[in-house]
């Protein structure tokens, strides 16, 4: 895909395996250069009044699969990080209820944009790159960082919206009220990231269980990051 793997998005994992690995391990510099873009990843940008420090899109790729075993309570050399998950994640939520394009079906208990499919394939939805497309997994998936809302919004896509949204193996994986369309399709890495943020939100089993990994702990260490 020639992607380049810097900044405020789930690339950031890419990078602490890479400093855990026990044979083939990178030093700091390689996150600094990389990820951090030398300092460049800090942007200190304000929406809807809440402050996210690294630049970038801020849909919700990044909130959830970063972070299914990494636990987000730590900094390091640019932000806190479950402070900016949660500011993102707030972000999203704002976005959504003040709906500036005016979708239908967009309030504090539908909301949610991110990477999903959509009529035409597959889609980055963002605030910034929004088809009126809402993505139940992202939601869901925030709930350690937004546990009202997120509540609020599995209210509403399962009692409310019902059948129309959940199938056999769960939340389909996203639906327009503006386009009248719902995807009959799944995506695994939803789907599981909804059941394992759902889990570290309660008891915080995977993020407990990965942390406990000796190569976790010295990349940790090696990166800087402060819990």
């Amino acid at each position: 895909m020639n992607f380049a793997m810097y900044g405020y998005f789930e690339q950031q994992i890419t990078y602490f395996y890479a400093a855990a690995s026990p044979t083939h391990s990178i030093p700091k510099m390689v996150y600094t250069n990389g990820y951090g873009r030398s300092g460049n990843i800090i942007q200190n940008n304000t929406y809807f009044g809440i402050i996210l420090k690294p630049g970038g899109l801020f849909h919700l790729c990044r909130v959830p699969y970063s972070y299914l075993g990494l636990d987000p309570h730590f900094s390091d050399d640019y932000a806190n990080d479950l402070e900016q998950n949660v500011n993102a994640s707030h972000i999203n939520y704002a976005y959504c209820v003040a709906n500036p394009k005016k979708f239908i079906g967009y309030n504090d208990s539908c909301w949610r944009l991110t990477s999903s499919h959509n009529q035409n394939g597959h889609h980055a939805h963002s605030s910034v790159n929004d088809i009126g497309v809402i993505t139940p997994s992202a939601a869901l998936s925030s709930f350690p960082y937004t546990p009202d809302e997120s509540m609020k919004a599995l209210d509403f896509f399962y009692y409310t919206m019902g059948d129309k949204v959940w199938g056999p193996y769960g939340f389909y994986d996203s639906f327009s009220l503006s386009g009248g369309w719902v995807s009959n399709s799944y995506l695994a890495i939803d789907q599981g990231s909804i059941i394992v943020m759902i889990e570290n939100h309660r008891t915080g089993l995977l993020w407990n269980l990965f942390m406990s990994a000796p190569e976790v702990k010295e990349a940790a260490r090696k990166l800087s990051f402060t819990y």
